[in-house]
């Protein structure tokens, strides 16, 4: 790494405030050699998943460190639990302007180590270097699954019902008040959309339950509709959606009926992490009680067909009239 005028050599660096995140895994080796050992389970198969985050397009520049930190994490983690996946460890790569002092860095290492400690991962390892760009965050995130039950975008059957996890179009919601100055209806609204978008919330308990009933899962990143399309292309199916079932929290409902077009943003804006899945009509029941179990709302949202009922792509979304409705964008596309 280029030394920065503001911040130590980057092995003060790593040994600073990366090194003590390490602590506990011994194939780690204290991030003192250039790569790391991880031995799975017992008749598990290991999963891996990387995602990086660029300071502008997926956090803001004011946005506080250790949450940039914690949503770095986060995302990947999402991307192992609707896998079915447990995580286990990480590795970050970490690029940096110079504008950035060691004030930062230090909190950017507090937020990994808070949710270390909430999600029972540790870092293994990574890279630092300098950009003359904006602020890159890379992980690569490493789970443990039994032997041949990975959960995947393929398998959704027609007849299957199409689930999701908590609520859905926060994030969106949440970006378009910090950008945006989006109007809603009290300060409390306002703060819980944007905890949303910086904070996501994967559901790793939930996604390693979903083995056995769920039949294709993905994460939401790029927005509802978008991935929902990316099962149906996998599967060779279609998809009808019913926009008066998709759950969304007292906070977005409140927007949205203020401004029905803001709809559109919710279903198609992303950052939501929510585990969207198919499963067979006789998982309803299962389904229900695992929902209690882990405290997490399911939603059936429509359902899985051979052929989509209109032109207009693989997944038809219709209004509470059964007419379709028709959005400029699925969702997010990084080109």
């Amino acid at each position: 790494m280029t030394r920065h005028s503001t911040l130590p050599g980057e092995f003060q660096l790593i040994s600073r405030y990366f090194a003590p995140l390490a602590k506990g895994f011994p194939g780690a080796f204290g991030l003192l050699d250039d790569a790391a050992v991880i031995v799975p389970a017992a008749g598990h198969d290991l999963v891996a998943k990387t995602d990086a985050i660029v300071g502008g397009v997926h956090f803001l520049p004011d946005d506080p460190p250790d949450l940039v930190a914690r949503k770095a994490l986060r995302v990947n983690l999402s991307d192992l639990a609707a896998k079915g996946a447990i995580p286990r460890a990480y590795m970050l790569d970490l690029v940096l302007p110079g504008s950035v002092d060691e004030e930062w860095v230090a909190a950017f290492a507090r937020g990994l180590a808070q949710d270390q400690g909430e999600y029972g991962v540790h870092l293994i390892g990574g890279d630092t270097d300098s950009t003359p760009g904006p602020i890159v965050v890379a992980i690569m995130a490493f789970g443990e699954v039994a032997s041949g039950q990975l959960l995947r975008r393929r398998g959704a059957r027609v007849g299957d019902i199409i689930y999701v996890s908590g609520t859905v179009g926060d994030a969106a919601l949440g970006l378009a008040i910090l950008r945006d100055g989006l109007a809603t209806p009290d300060e409390i609204s306002a703060a819980f959309l944007v905890e949303r978008y910086r904070l996501p919330l994967p559901r790793v308990a939930l996604g390693p339950r979903l083995i056995a009933l769920a039949s294709a899962t993905i994460d939401i990143s790029d927005g509802l509709i978008a991935d929902l399309r990316h099962i149906c292309e996998v599967s060779d199916v279609a998809a009808i959606v019913e926009a008066s079932r998709i759950p969304l929290s007292p906070a977005a409902r409140a927007v949205v009926s203020a401004d029905p077009a803001r709809l559109a943003a919710a279903l198609t804006g992303g950052d939501d992490y929510e585990i969207l899945f198919t499963a067979p009509p006789a998982a309803a029941g299962s389904l229900a009680d695992l929902a209690r179990e882990v405290a997490v709302p399911i939603t059936a949202i429509g359902r899985v067909t051979a052929t989509a009922t209109e032109s207009h792509g693989r997944v038809s979304t219709l209004n509470a009239m059964g007419e379709p409705l028709l959005f400029s964008t699925e969702g997010w596309t990084h080109f």
